[in-house]
């Protein structure tokens, strides 16, 4: 993963840190850029593989609308209540969808695991429910900003 982080250095995420972060956060805040040049940002549940962040979009939104004209984007996974708890992380890179739109179940090795990951932490679920409705992006960053406030003295 490509750490682009030059400010902030005391208090951003080792890598075990932010892979442990990400790996536990649920929710994650999808920003892209709407035809008209303004940036649209919506929350999604995500799962990370250790390498991607992977989202479960509904194929008629105005995300997944936005992603298939212009496929930058970027990511916000946060947590904490009080300023000393914050922490985070902004993933930017580019979406590519992976496997069948709309995502109906049907065989997708390179989904295999990936929606393991995302039934069993969302849903508590063994297999990945479908709906008709919903496909996946890959986001594999080309950059990643982290914070840690708790790291402060």
């Amino acid at each position: 993963m490509a750490v682009a982080q030059r400010r902030g250095r005391r208090i951003m995420m080792t890598p075990d840190e932010l892979d442990a972060f990400l790996r536990e956060q649920r929710t994650c805040r999808v920003a892209t850029v709407s035809p008209d040049g303004r940036p649209h940002v919506g929350a999604l549940w995500f799962a990370w593989d250790g390498t991607s962040l992977w989202l479960y979009s509904l194929t008629r939104s105005r995300r997944w609308a936005d992603l298939r004209r212009d496929p930058r984007i970027a990511v916000v996974v946060d947590d904490g209540e009080e300023y000393g708890e914050l922490r985070g992380a902004e993933l930017s890179g580019t979406a590519v969808v992976v496997g069948e739109v709309p995502r109906t179940g049907a065989q997708c090795r390179e989904l295999d695991a990936v929606e393991r990951l995302f039934a069993r932490k969302n849903f508590g679920l063994d297999t990945m429910p479908h709906d008709g409705r919903h496909a996946w992006l890959r986001v594999t960053p080309d950059a990643v900003a982290s914070w840690d406030f708790r790291k402060l003295p």
